[in-house]
């Protein structure tokens, strides 16, 4: 189904940690809902506005009971500072949603673990909750530089949650790849700096554990249009946009 385009309300927009902001939005119910790991190209200024592109961010929280829809995002740039000066009841335009998100069909299996790196934790609460609901034993692995943030949203999807730092200030003091041993899942959801999850993805093929990889890229068109975001795999070129951004591990990464 396409992605759809509509004007959202902007129900709160506040900090949720250094440089990180959470949205939450108004959800259009005659549009599709998000699947866990979809995004969508969110812009708060006209077309005539720098930046040009809109700004890709995936999906942290969907209740569709409420009709909300919730982003968490870092401050980066030109784009995700007019972001983050939107106030309640102002307006957000949404594309989406768009891209493939993880499987969540079933075939996980009992024990999943979540490995996030920062802001790359932002698309795995969705998820944590809707393998909570299946019955699905849910660890989440949360590595951060220095300060955790949004981790409480997760204790109730969450069977146990580790944290690292880089600083040591929580936590173990170190890599989240440090506290992670595949063999206890039947599969691993990762999402985060690309040197962390290529590390993730190689612990989990090496113990012949299914991993699937989240990956984050500039992106133009947001629908697979423009071949912008095109990142390499074992079978030629992806696109991030439309063939992920999740993609399973073995896809894109072979043992040394």
């Amino acid at each position: 189904m396409p992605a759809a385009n509509y004007n959202a309300a902007v129900l709160a927009n506040g900090a949720a940690g250094e440089n990180v902001m959470l949205l939450t939005a108004r959800w259009d119910e005659t549009t599709p809902a998000p699947a866990c790991g979809q995004f969508y190209m969110l812009r708060a200024w006209e077309a005539e506005e720098a930046p040009l592109l809109s700004r890709p961010i995936s999906v942290h929280r969907f209740d569709r009971e409420k009709k909300e829809i919730s982003f968490l995002y870092e401050v980066r740039g030109t784009g995700t500072q007019k972001l983050a000066a939107l106030r309640p009841g102002d307006t957000v335009a949404l594309t989406g949603p768009s891209g493939r998100g993880f499987p969540v069909d079933g075939t996980l299996g009992g024990a999943v673990a979540l490995v996030g790196g920062g802001i790359g934790t932002a698309p795995l609460l969705q998820l944590a909750a809707e393998l909570a609901a299946q019955g699905v034993d849910v660890d989440l692995y949360a590595g951060f530089r220095d300060e955790p943030y949004r981790v409480d949203a997760f204790s109730a999807a969450c069977r146990s949650v580790h944290i690292a730092t880089d600083s040591g200030r929580h936590g173990h003091h170190g890599f989240v790849t440090d506290l992670l041993d595949p063999a206890k899942y039947t599969a691993v959801c990762t999402c985060g700096p690309e040197i962390m999850m290529e590390k993730v993805a190689k612990m989990c093929l090496r113990a012949g554990v299914r991993v699937y990889v989240s990956r984050e890229a500039k992106m133009a068109c947001g629908v697979g249009a423009c071949l912008g975001c095109t990142c390499k795999s074992k079978n030629g070129g992806v696109s991030v946009c439309k063939d992920g951004p999740v993609f399973e591990g073995s896809v894109l990464y072979e043992l040394d």
